[in-house]
């Protein structure tokens, strides 16, 4: 038995199917107005196995395009599911990164005439900021910061 059901309104049909006709949007949201069309209870009413097989996507994606149209409307349902966190943890917090651009700004150590990617980063080892950091991701924090 299906948990959640979606009952389209006229209004919501007539956006989805000119949304599918014109062809201008991007191709996921015009697979997910499929979806949500052939999976209304007032219309076709298919069940999510046929239309992963027509639409050629998991179940699991039919049944969650229907849970986000139930709970959170049109416009969620239509758009990609967000993450709720990063694939990866960042490696500077904000103070971290607060301490890298101070240690950026401050004098380059004895012998040299400014800061190199390298020996900020491990700058940053020895103060004990991190446990290890690449130059690169030294260089993509200084960059966003101009």
């Amino acid at each position: 038995m299906k948990k959640y059901i979606v009952r389209l309104t006229n209004e919501e049909r007539h956006h989805l199917e000119d949304l599918v006709s014109k062809g201008q949007a991007q191709a996921y949201k015009i697979k997910h107005a499929h979806i949500l069309l052939q999976a209304d209870a007032e219309g076709p009413n298919w069940t999510d196995v046929a239309i992963s097989e027509v639409f050629r996507c998991h179940r699991g994606t039919v049944e969650g395009i229907r849970k986000r149209f139930v709970q959170q409307g049109l416009s969620a349902a239509l758009e990609r599911k967000k993450r709720e966190k990063p694939p990866r943890e960042k490696i500077l917090d904000g103070e971290g990164e607060a301490r890298l651009i101070a240690l950026a700004c401050s004098q380059p150590p004895e012998g040299r005439t400014r800061w190199t990617l390298e020996l900020l980063a491990d700058k940053l080892v020895e103060l004990n900021v991190v446990d290890a950091i690449s130059y690169q991701t030294v260089r993509r924090v200084l960059k966003k910061t101009n």
